[in-house]
């Protein structure tokens, strides 16, 4: 009887053990000629460890589009396993970099700014050997992931978040797809006060600096907007309950008047993602098209 609750016991941890292991891997079906590497460490501050998964087309005689995908979050939680939707980027041709970056619990803004940029430095510095065209990078996000793409975007050659990287010059931001994102982390009331957003996931990313108006705007990307900044794709439901509509029209108002090129799709009582499947399609279909006239020209 004991030696059978043993056996129990070994199959139980041995079942445990596996099921840890595959909830860890990246399980994704790679086109022919595609190959994989996976937590590529871009960066390390004190313990923790940048890492990123890196897919890399099949080589040819000129470098290929490097687009690099942000999970969201609040900001507070995700990992980069959580990411999908790679398919459209495979099907154009593009080496994709999935990256992991600093949680509000690990670093306080703006590390994770720091570490997107990082992650960017990295490949740029290593373009020739994964074959990666520095002057084609896009930056693709939903949510909070969107407002790191942003920002990452937006500050293009500034180096103001380029902390704890080797540095680089030689590269342009060809593009920044974001959907579902905060544009703007403060507000200014009716009676011309301005504030810090109410909103816990804000106050926990910006940590002693919480109150700090000039600070939430050094992060918001809507700052950054000028004649300068890349073509940008941007989708939102208008029934979005986590990150208000009004942040993607303002945005999007701004960037007309910079005369900024880009594309604004309204999803027509969509929430905070969750759209339908054939809306979801609508919109692969569109980014499609977008970076066909905005990257692969």
């Amino acid at each position: 009887m004991k030696k059978m609750k043993k056996m129990k016991w070994v199959i139980f941890f041995s079942l445990l053990f596996t099921i840890n292991a595959l909830a860890q891997t990246n399980v994704l079906n790679l086109p022919i000629g595609y190959t994989k590497q996976i937590d590529v460490v871009y960066k390390q501050v004190k313990d923790w460890q940048g890492r990123m998964d890196i897919y890399l087309p099949p080589k040819q005689d000129k470098p290929a589009p490097v687009v690099f995908l942000i999970h969201g979050g609040a900001w507070r939680q995700g990992n980069k396993e959580s990411y999908s939707g790679f398919g459209i980027y495979f099907k154009l041709g593009f080496a994709v970099v999935n990256v992991e970056y600093r949680l509000s619990s690990q670093g306080v803004a703006p590390a994770a700014v720091e570490d997107v940029r990082c992650s960017m430095l990295y490949m740029v510095n290593h373009a020739d050997s994964f074959n990666i065209d520095r002057n084609k990078i896009v930056f693709s996000g939903s949510s909070a992931g969107a407002h790191l793409a942003l920002l990452a975007g937006f500050t293009a050659s500034n180096k103001q978040f380029d902390n704890d990287c080797q540095q680089a010059d030689n590269f342009k931001i060809a593009a920044v797809i974001a959907q579902s994102t905060p544009s703007t982390l403060y507000e200014t009331l009716s009676n011309g006060e301005t504030k810090v957003l109410n909103d816990g996931a804000i106050f926990e990313w910006l940590g002693d600096k919480k109150n700090d108006v000039v600070f939430a705007k050094l992060l918001s990307p809507i700052t950054y907007v000028s004649k300068d900044n890349p073509p940008v794709f941007i989708t939102h439901g208008d029934a979005d309950k986590r990150v208000p509509y009004q942040q993607s029209v303002n945005l999007d108002k701004k960037l007309t008047e910079a005369g900024v090129k880009h594309t604004f799709i309204t999803i027509p009582g969509g929430g905070h993602g969750g759209y339908t499947k054939e809306k979801q399609n609508e919109i692969k279909e569109a980014i499609v098209v977008f970076l066909k006239e905005n990257v692969l020209k």
